[in-house]
């Protein structure tokens, strides 16, 4: 067995173990934590077939932001797991119904999958000799396809400030902040000095 296919094993078994583990772990700390090691393993998957850039995207994306913003938030939030679980095992037959449906799907795939004859000659010929594939990616979306990442960017601006606008709303039981008020206050008027004597309140 090569180096390669021994890292593969090691890389398919862990982020299988991580996924499962994730999920039934009774600690949500700990689940946190299998699925920050999942998503290693997917990134050290990632390298092995080449896309370097995918791999790199995995772990500063999900590991460095959305995992570790999972993991604040499970320590920082006092929320009642019990009760939630409570309520989740209501629902454990048909959970455990769609994942027999998913692993029977799985399993067709699976014993469908073929490679393509032309998989290699398609890869290469997206991929030019001698570049890497970072550079090769970036080639496409700021050369080739320049236009259309430039719109999709400007779509997604536009649908944030569309959202912002649609759920802002004035109310008047609701104090909001008055940048312009704060910048020209007399700071003589918005402080008072107090002359407090010792062993007494104000």
């Amino acid at each position: 067995m090569t180096i390669v296919a021994l890292a593969f094993y090691l890389f398919a078994i862990c982020a299988i173990a991580g996924g499962l583990f994730t999920v039934i772990s009774r600690n949500p700390v700990h689940s946190v934590l299998w699925l920050i090691l999942a998503f290693l393993s997917s990134a050290g998957l990632f390298v092995l077939l080449g896309a370097e850039f995918v791999a790199m995207l995995l772990v500063i994306v999900y590991v460095g932001a959305v995992a570790v913003l999972f993991l604040f938030v499970v320590m920082m939030l006092d929320v009642d797991f019990a009760g939630l679980k409570a309520e989740m095992a209501k629902y454990m037959p048909l959970a455990l119904l769609i994942g027999l449906v998913l692993l029977m799907q799985f399993a067709i795939a699976f014993g469908a999958w073929e490679t393509s004859q032309g998989a290699d000659a398609a890869r290469a010929a997206v991929t030019p000799e001698g570049i890497e594939n970072t550079a090769a990616l970036g080639l496409l979306l700021y050369d080739q396809y320049f236009l259309i990442f430039q719109l999709s960017g400007l779509i997604l601006l536009v649908a944030m400030i569309g959202a912002i606008v649609l759920t802002l709303r004035h109310r008047a039981d609701v104090k909001r902040q008055d940048v312009l008020a704060q910048m020209y206050r007399d700071p003589a008027k918005a402080m008072q000095l107090k002359d407090v004597k010792p062993g007494q309140g104000l």
